[in-house]
């Protein structure tokens, strides 16, 4: 089974670094790696100081790299489809070329770019696939799209083929509008399919995981916890925090009120986050740019261990739909529902046990609904979330 390690967090935070970094170390190890961006800014021939292609290149014993090519990707997954959309805008006067730009869907470049890992893991090549991911809010759109696949499958694409098979020559002949042939409709099948095969194999908790990169900024720690509920929504373990450019104690005079306020914020990533572990990179004094440097950054963050181990099991908290209610439970053992505090602000639910205190960033289906309910039976709390008006006072109290 191959071992997927997809490392995201905000642009700039070093997310790049870190993967290429990985993916060294397990190359070291003895797997066979892959490590690959889908991020359409490339940047990983630049972490590693050289030219790297869109397809794999070997750059170490055990190791490949590769920078997906857009455009190849979009003609191996899009290209049928396109080819039938851009005919209807040239139908409707559009020039050819914005025709054929605008049947490039929004986001369907990285999309593109994150099919070429199924086709990966399918031909059995590497051991571990490391993923240079795009930043956290495009990865995130991206890895919703299955669900949407899925529906639209299911339910509206064997319908639009019914009724082109019944109703498309008569339209065709009234309208002159070009109609879907089949091999449209099989591309369109092929693409929903291979998206809900890159959904299980990205949330396959014993293949899978999900690396968030972060620096020890606010911004940049609220957008790394709203995108943790996120992947735990869509169902996408997280295993590793990886808080790089941590200044160290040699830092000077100069950087002491910032190295001051990283260490003000560490404890709070760490509570954030929990259990998940974090490791932390110093700062370093040069660019890490170059397998030498790059090895360093990982020895930083690994030690001698296997980055391609799991560092975590299990999910922090689990999201369940039902009814048009939501469900957040989490392991919460050793209290009573008396002892849980709490406290709702806005997008953010604070629950607290004794000295036990967690932040959750609710995803925008569960911030626009009210806090109904909250159960705590045999370890575990579920927090209900549906349209009763009902005050998060009233919930903490209910038994």
């Amino acid at each position: 089974m191959t071992r997927l390690l997809v490392y995201t967090g905000k642009g700039g935070v070093g997310k790049t670094s870190v993967a290429a970094a990985s993916a060294l170390l397990c190359a070291a190890h003895g797997r066979r790696t892959l490590v690959v961006s889908t991020d359409i800014a490339h940047s990983l021939g630049d972490a590693f100081g050289r030219p790297i292609g869109p397809e794999p290149v070997a750059i170490a014993d055990d190791l490949w790299a590769q920078e997906t090519d857009v455009y190849q990707s979009i003609r191996l997954y899009w290209g049928e489809i396109r080819r039938y959309i851009a005919e209807v805008f040239r139908w409707r006067g559009l020039d050819s070329i914005i025709a054929d730009e605008m049947s490039v869907l929004p986001g369907l470049d990285e999309l593109a770019c994150l099919l070429r890992i199924v086709d990966h893991i399918d031909e059995g090549r590497f051991d571990v696939i490391v993923i240079d991911a795009a930043p956290t809010g495009e990865t995130i759109r991206l890895l919703s799209l299955p669900e949407a696949a899925r529906w639209w499958l299911e339910r509206i694409l064997p319908i639009q083929r019914r009724a082109v098979q019944l109703a498309g020559p008569m339209m065709s002949r009234l309208t002159g509008m070009p109609m879907p042939s089949s091999a449209v409709f099989r591309a369109g099948e092929d693409l929903f399919r291979k998206l809900d095969r890159m959904h299980a194999l990205l949330s396959d908790p014993e293949s899978a995981s999900i690396r968030i990169v972060l620096n020890l900024e606010p911004m940049v720690i609220a957008e790394a916890r709203r995108s943790f509920t996120y992947f735990h929504l869509f169902g996408y373990p997280t295993d590793l925090i990886v808080c790089n450019r941590v200044l160290p104690l040699e830092s000077g005079d100069y950087f002491a009120p910032l190295r001051a306020t990283q260490q003000r914020h560490l404890p709070i990533v760490r509570d954030s986050f929990a259990p998940v572990p974090l490791r932390t990179a110093p700062y370093f004094a040069r660019e890490v740019i170059g397998q030498e440097s790059l090895r360093e950054l990982g020895h930083a963050v690994f030690a001698d261990e296997d980055p391609a181990s799991f560092f975590h099991r299990g999910r922090p908290y689990e999201f369940e739909g039902r009814d048009g209610h939501y469900i957040l439970s989490f392991d919460l053992p050793h209290v009573t529902l008396k002892d849980v505090d709490l406290i709702r602000d806005g997008d953010e639910l604070i629950v607290q046990a004794g000295p036990w205190r967690r932040n959750l960033v609710l995803p925008r289906v569960l911030a626009e609904l009210r806090t109904q309910d909250a159960l705590l039976q045999d370890g575990v709390l579920r927090i209900t979330f549906g349209p009763t008006e009902r005050s998060i006072e009233e919930v903490a109290r209910h038994e």
